[in-house]
Order: structure tokens, then C-alpha cells, then sequence
């Protein structure tokens, strides 16, 4: 904050032309070595390095995982429903390892899907289909396409 008040009044200053600008390159000449321009001795800077690079990594490795655990989930969909496989789902599931899999929420969500496909699939799925269908609505069709053919029949037929 002292900072920007200290440019933002030294800009101001150079504007009206009191000078007040050559003690300013003085002070922003920076340092040529990083660790004194962050404010730190070289080994907090270099240990500040590290932690770095250690938490990018942890964040790479993470990503990496989530990625690997969301082309899982596609390539067990594109299983599901015999679409084409994805070469690049495959490579992403190879560079996170084999401890990949769906994550626990999907692989319940995946489970009920199979349960209920096998009992739709069943007989006794079958049956309570039948329970539930309309048989008024059923009949009434019934009965339009009875009278339908028998009235063509008695057109055609001069017996009838």
C-alpha cells in the first residue's frame, strides 16, 4: 500500500516539475539476486523454492488422478452403451497408474443403474410392466381394430 501512495505522489510530483525523481531510481534499482528482492536469506528463498515445487506437484499428481477417475467413468459409459472406444481416455487412465477407479458416490449411482436394468430385463420387471399399462385404454384399441377389419370384411365379402 505505501508502495502504490509512494509511486502514485512521485508521479504527481514529476507532473508538476518540482523534480523529486532522482532519488526514486535510487530505490527501485532492484537487486540482482531473488531471495533479497522477496525479502528472505538464500536458504528461506531456497526452502521456499522447494515447498513450490513440492505443492505443484501434489496439485499435478491430483489433477492428474481426477482426470484419470473422470475418463474412467467415460470409458465405463462408452462400455455401457457400445459406443467406440477413446484412445485418449485410455492414455490418461496409463499415466495416472492402475489404482484408478470410480469414485465411490459414481460406483454406487453405476451400481443401481445395473440393478435396475436386471430387473427391467427380467421376467418379473416384465410383469410389473404389465401391471401398470392401461387395460380400458388396451381394450378400447382392441375393439377399434375389431370393428375396423370386420367392417373391410364385410366390404369386400358380399356374403358377410
Amino acid at each position: 500500500m505505501a508502495f502504490l501512495m509512494k509511486s502514485m505522489l512521485s508521479n504527481q510530483v514529476k507532473n508538476l516539475g518540482l523534480g523529486g525523481g532522482g532519488e526514486e531510481s535510487k530505490e527501485e534499482s532492484t537487486p540482482s539476486d531473488p531471495a533479497a528482492a522477496a525479502g528472505m536469506t538464500r536458504e528461506e528463498y531456497e526452502e521456499y523454492q522447494k515447498q513450490m515445487v513440492e505443492e505443484k506437484m501434489e496439485r499435478d499428481a491430483a489433477f492428474a488422478q481426477k482426470k484419470a477417475e473422470r475418463a474412467c467413468l467415460r470409458v465405463h459409459l462408452r462400455e455401457k452403451y457400445r459406443l467406440p472406444k477413446s484412445e485418449l481416455d485410455e492414455n490418461q487412465i496409463q499415466m495416472a497408474g492402475d489404482d484408478v477407479g470410480l469414485p465411490e458416490d459414481l460406483q454406487k449411482m453405476v451400481a443401481e443403474d445395473q440393478e435396475e436394468e436386471e430387473d427391467k430385463d427380467s421376467i418379473l420387471g416384465q410383469l410389473q410392466n404389465i401391471q401398470n399399462m392401461d387395460m380400458d385404454a388396451i381394450k378400447e384399441k382392441a375393439q377399434a381394430t375389431f370393428t375396423e377389419i370386420k367392417q373391410a370384411a364385410e366390404q369386400k365379402c358380399s356374403v358377410m
